[in-house]
């Protein structure tokens, strides 16, 4: 199932035999408990997205790293921890071995979910944006495109996160090879809002129609991961004018207060969810848990498809 040894790994009961008897699996990554949200609210959502890809009758994967052990599926007690836990670090790809050899604990980006899940063989991944281009600052690309491009998942998502330049994130996936997939949608969702005015390469109506092409993708023998955009609910969703006045304000916020790196993101979705009241951390738990319903419903087929 993995090349790495069992030291570094530690995997939930109910994953590993899911992963033996090739059962659907849905990967989380856990920056969003971390580093995205606020206590309680992290810990609520965790537990949300996990019963919601029960409720779709697949196995969800949490995964982070605990006291340098990766962790893949995590039970109550560890959610808890990683809800309140104040210490805790951002891991993506680069900061793997390091957070294993210092046996540090931390939430993992959708990089660093991506490795990981690949890893163990997990095919399926939900999340809410995926990272990308930044704003003023082009040369600052996120490490989720190149594992987007390494890695051979599902990927499901609300597009990139909004605070980033879109129009140069997707022309770095296209660049790479990356199929975007808008579901049920033929424009490429701006996270909190339902469309950004970017096409996608491809539209498709169904889960069903998602695992067949992205095992006819894997079967041709390409490589890199099938990126599914899904929009918003539109109860949750926002308008692309509000949310932008709030992004160009928070982006001005992070300048003058010379924030940079890893610490960019949070400060920017904790900002805009201040400047907007809390509507948009009203959207960003909806469309996550409705993510995890399509990538629960993917995975489903997927796993008719490998038998």
């Amino acid at each position: 199932m993995t090349s790495w040894h069992n030291k570094y790994l530690s995997i939930l009961p109910e994953v590993a035999q899911a992963l033996k008897e090739k059962k659907s699996v849905v990967a989380l990554e856990s920056t969003v408990i971390t580093h995205g949200l606020p206590f309680p609210e992290n810990g609520k959502l965790a537990k949300n997205l996990e019963a919601e890809i029960r409720d779709k009758g697949c196995i969800p994967a949490t995964i982070a790293i605990l006291d340098g052990l990766i962790c893949v599926g995590l039970d109550k007690g560890q959610l808890e921890r990683l809800a309140q836990a104040e210490d805790m670090v951002k891991i993506s790809v680069r900061d793997i071995a390091s957070a294993v050899t210092k046996h540090k604990s931390g939430g993992t980006t959708v990089a660093g979910t991506l490795a990981i899940a690949q890893e163990v063989g997990i095919k399926v991944f939900a999340t809410g944006g995926i990272g990308g281009v930044h704003r003023q600052a082009p040369f600052d690309v996120s490490a989720d495109l190149g594992e987007l491009a390494r890695s051979q998942l599902v990927v499901v998502c609300a597009g990139a996160k909004a605070i980033l330049d879109i129009p140069a994130t997707l022309e770095v996936l296209e660049t790479y090879g990356i199929p975007v997939i808008g579901y049920q949608t033929d424009e490429f969702p701006a996270f909190y809002s339902i469309g950004s005015g970017m096409a996608v390469s491809v539209r498709v109506d169904s889960a069903y129609e998602v695992a067949i092409l992205a095992q006819t993708h894997w079967n041709l023998g390409l490589s890199g991961s099938i990126l599914v955009a899904v929009p918003p609910p539109k109860e949750v969703a926002l308008e692309s004018d509000f949310i932008e006045s709030a992004i160009r304000e928070a982006l001005d916020d992070a300048q003058k207060r010379n924030i940079h790196g890893q610490s960019v993101t949070p400060f920017l979705l904790r900002r805009v969810s201040e400047l907007t009241g809390g509507y948009s951390l009203r959207a960003n738990l909806g469309l996550l848990c409705n993510n995890v319903r399509v990538a629960a419903e993917i995975a489903h087929f997927i796993h008719q498809q490998s038998h």
